[in-house]
């Protein structure tokens, strides 16, 4: 492996090698700072970045100067080439608006693409920005519920029908879903999508853990992709962030064809509401998409096996299960038949920090990131068996 400075990049593909987050300003790490608490909370990982990131990043630093930074056409081209390769997905340049990242996408189709006495469909449970975007909007929504079948997490498709309004305007979707874990086949999209057409509506999908796929030959597809019909009515928000490790970076995009939708999309952008990623987030990007593929295809072979740790340790659990975790690195933990009040403040007490269901639409669950080194997920995994095996039942805390 290549070295740049004093920094040896050979250990950077050892995912069980241990980095030391606390003092780093971690958000994940720093909420429990000082107590005996494994955080499997917020969506990062504990790995560091590819080596082809490190070196751009490392290469910005040594040319010294921080200035205001364009957006790059080289990444332009990168993503549309990327596209192209991974989707068959042919996209134009100029259909890429930049943002620092995914959720100030959701947040700006909530109050850009939908009226003021418009009306948007969230699937639930999903990632709590889709709900807060509408909320702090604020627009008008309907949560609308995604069901079990057959072990993946699915749209009801009698209930989005039953939850369209004659003001409704947007249709949210998550895919690869979080926190279910669905890749959503071509067919799922497909009836989606035209009942996104049949009601006229925008399709906003982030599409962020695109690359995170744990389930060898389901291939990811891209709604927009289906159809030009399609792609004319969805905004698509997608990044690097999550699949290569650098979401403190940030860099983040949404790809939308449709001229109007793209004026009113990017407004916000345009006058400096919604600030452009950083040198930082571009040089990342970059390098990732140039020099990453090795990287990543040794970090989802990791996660696969980490996937299957946990699955198999729910599914020993009395009062515990899940669903199968197609893709992401995050598992959706169904608690209601362990008896416990709170299964998040429960599993804290025994030093196991997860993220409450509450946030995501369903305070039964907890979601497990685990992102992380095998030892430490081992660890965590039985600390979650030991509060099982207890009586006590805590008050909420954390």
């Amino acid at each position: 492996m290549p070295r740049r400075g004093n920094v040896d990049l050979t250990p950077l593909f050892d995912f069980d090698a241990p980095v030391e987050r606390s003092g780093t300003w971690s958000l994940r790490w720093d909420r429990y700072a000082g107590r005996d608490v494994i955080p499997l909370w917020v969506a990062d990982t504990d790995f560091r970045a590819p080596p082809a990131v490190l070196e751009a990043l490392a290469a910005r630093v040594e040319h010294g100067v921080l200035g205001y930074t364009n957006a790059p056409d080289e990444l332009r081209e990168a993503i549309v080439g990327r596209m192209a390769r991974l989707y068959r997905w042919r996209i134009d340049p100029s259909w890429i608006v930049f943002l620092p990242g995914v959720v100030p996408g959701l947040h700006l189709a909530a109050r850009h693409l939908v009226p003021a006495d418009g009306h948007a469909l969230v699937p639930t449970p999903v990632y709590q920005h889709f709900k807060r975007a509408v909320e702090l909007a604020p627009r008008s929504r309907s949560d609308v519920p995604l069901v079990l079948a057959s072990g993946r997490w699915v749209w009801d498709e009698e209930r989005l029908a039953a939850a369209v309004r004659p003001n409704s305007r947007l249709l949210y979707l998550c895919n690869p879903q979080n926190p279910g874990g669905t890749i959503f086949t071509r067919p799922e999209l497909e009836r989606l999508a035209g009942f996104a057409e049949a009601h006229d509506l925008v399709i906003c999908s982030d599409e962020i853990h695109a690359e995170l796929l744990l389930d060898a030959g389901e291939p990811h597809v891209p709604i927009a992709s289906l159809a030009p019909e399609i792609s004319r009515r969805t905004v698509t928000l997608a990044s690097p962030n999550k699949a290569f490790g650098f979401p403190g970076a940030g860099c983040g995009w949404a790809v939308i064809e449709d001229a109007e939708l793209r004026r009113a999309f990017s407004a916000d952008v345009i006058a400096h509401v919604v600030h452009s990623p950083s040198v930082f987030g571009y040089a990342a990007a970059l390098a990732a998409y140039r020099g990453g593929d090795t990287w990543l295809a040794a970090q989802v072979e990791y996660l696969r096996a980490n996937r299957d740790l946990v699955e198999r340790a729910i599914g020993s659990l009395p009062g515990l299960s899940m669903a199968h975790v197609e893709a992401t690195y995050l598992a959706w933990i169904d608690c209601s038949g362990s008896g416990v009040a709170d299964a998040h403040a429960h599993f804290l007490a025994h030093g196991v920090a997860l993220s409450p269901g509450a946030q995501f639409g369903d305070a039964a669950f907890v979601r497990l990131n685990f992102g992380t080194q095998r030892a430490r997920l081992e660890q965590a995994l039985e600390r979650m068996a030991r509060a099982l095996r207890t009586s006590s039942r805590p008050s909420p805390t954390g």
